[in-house]
């Protein structure tokens, strides 16, 4: 049965090459599909991921959870997301992407049915937990696809343009959530998104490929002539040999001490990012007087300020020679000051608090898609997704100690000291991205 099942999801098999018309022809609009239905895919895998902290206080009250209770569902959640990027990751790398996509959506969905339907605390940690293994099959094999259609010198503005589904997913479930929970019941805030999600499962099966040369089109390397600088002429078969799993993790990642700093960079850069995510709403309610959906909006606005600063800096990372981490530190500079704004801005202005959540969205997702493409510039195409599930590990690390110390900070101390918590991370940030200033992708 596991190897049934290990055959049906492996990569397709290339296909005799097409005409030279017929690759003209169809490279482009393959590359667009690609690119659309990863997009999509990814954006509605937010709408079952980050649906909870939305309503995550009313959730509380109504089962009488705490906000350690709280706080341990979101650390397991991060935790077991960390691990299943990591495992799926790898396996991504060796299974076709159409297919590992598509089932993970699916069965998410389906969770996410299952928690909104429990009302037991050790059930919901184990049924979020397992939504976060899940998960990891969303964005591996987006790495994968797009690292095969697109070349090393089109990802800065490509991964730039892709990250949006971060931001229009993470936006989106902010409002889905809150207004479903405020107009039916906190349970609507899994069963809404669930629904979406099903449908999402179905599209990306008939609408995403593998690689290009299971459509009879060459390499993206050829098709753009754009082998790396330390290609050999002759050698395209290597260059697209699949990897065995030692290759994958051992040579490609556990060794490869540009993955480890880029991983430790991910750690706090993640801390940061879903300091707000997970308890930006809960924090405006308690201390800001927001109600229900000013909680949703704030996510919105946070997500939403990404978008632009997401595709310019990738943009600029490109024409800066892949300087990825130059770019991310000088993102995360501004950061610093809106945290301490937050922190010192008196309840009744919440629109200030709005602004600089705006402005926190503004400079945290460049780093966070800087840092994904910053990897793959590191290691092989084959291992992308590995290389990308081991820095997604490091950052659902520090999204897990988030969760868990930012809820003990704040239930036995204050949220000033859990925010201020948030500021010093943001300076270890910035001293680790100091050490990456002249990085390139590697020649």
């Amino acid at each position: 049965m596991l190897q049934v099942l290990t055959n049906w999801f492996s990569p397709a098999k290339p296909i005799p090459e097409k005409s030279k018309e017929a690759i003209d022809r169809d490279y482009p609009g393959f590359r667009f599909r690609v690119l659309e239905s990863t997009f999509l895919g990814y954006t509605t895998y937010y709408l079952v991921r980050n649906n909870f902290s939305p309503v995550s206080k009313e959730l509380g009250e109504a089962l009488s959870y705490t906000k350690q209770d709280i706080g341990d569902i979101l650390a397991v959640t991060a935790l077991t997301y960390g691990i299943g990027k990591f495992l799926m990751g790898a396996l991504s790398d060796k299974s076709d992407p159409r297919k590992f996509m598509s089932v993970g959506l699916g069965i998410t969905a389906v969770l996410n049915f299952a928690f909104g339907f429990a009302d037991s605390y050790w059930l919901h940690i184990f049924l979020w937990g397992l939504n976060g293994l899940v998960q990891g099959m969303g964005w591996p094999p987006c790495g994968r696809s797009l690292g095969h259609w697109y070349s090393v010198s089109e990802r800065g503005k490509v991964f730039a343009f892709w990250n949006i589904a971060h931001n229009v997913g993470g936006g989106l479930v902010g409002v889905i959530a809150s207004h479903s929970a405020a107009n039916f019941g906190w349970q609507y805030a899994f069963f809404v998104p669930g629904l979406i999600a099903l449908f999402g499962s179905v599209y990306l099966f008939f609408r995403l490929v593998d690689t290009p040369q299971s459509v009879g089109l060459p390499p993206i390397e050829a098709y753009n002539n754009d082998y790396p600088k330390n290609h050999q002429s002759g050698h395209e078969g290597k260059h697209e040999q699949e990897l065995s799993f030692r290759q994958l993790i051992i040579a490609n990642v556990l060794l490869n001490k540009f993955i480890w700093l880029f991983s430790a960079i991910n750690f706090f850069v993640y801390i940061i990012r879903y300091s707000l995510i997970d308890w930006g709403p809960t924090y405006l309610k308690e201390v800001k007087g927001a109600n229900i959906t000013d909680g949703g909006y704030s996510t919105l606005i946070l997500e939403f300020g990404g978008i632009g600063s997401t595709l310019l800096m990738g943009w600029i990372s490109d024409k800066a020679g892949g300087r990825r981490g130059m770019v991310s530190l000088i993102c995360i500079l501004p950061i610093l000051f809106a945290f301490l704004g937050i922190i010192y801005n008196p309840p009744g202005r919440i629109w200030l608090d709005f602004t600089l959540f705006g402005l926190i969205g503004l400079f945290i997702y460049p780093p966070v898609m800087l840092l994904g493409v910053a990897g793959l510039d590191f290691t092989s195409k084959k291992a992308v997704g590995t290389a990308a599930g081991f820095i997604g590990l490091f950052g659902s690390l520090g999204r897990t100690a988030q969760g868990k110390g930012l809820g003990y900070l704040v239930e036995h101390y204050s949220w000033n000291v859990g925010l201020s918590a948030i500021v010093v991370c943001t300076l270890i940030a910035i001293a680790l991205l100091a050490f990456t200033w002249n990085l390139k992708p590697r020649a």
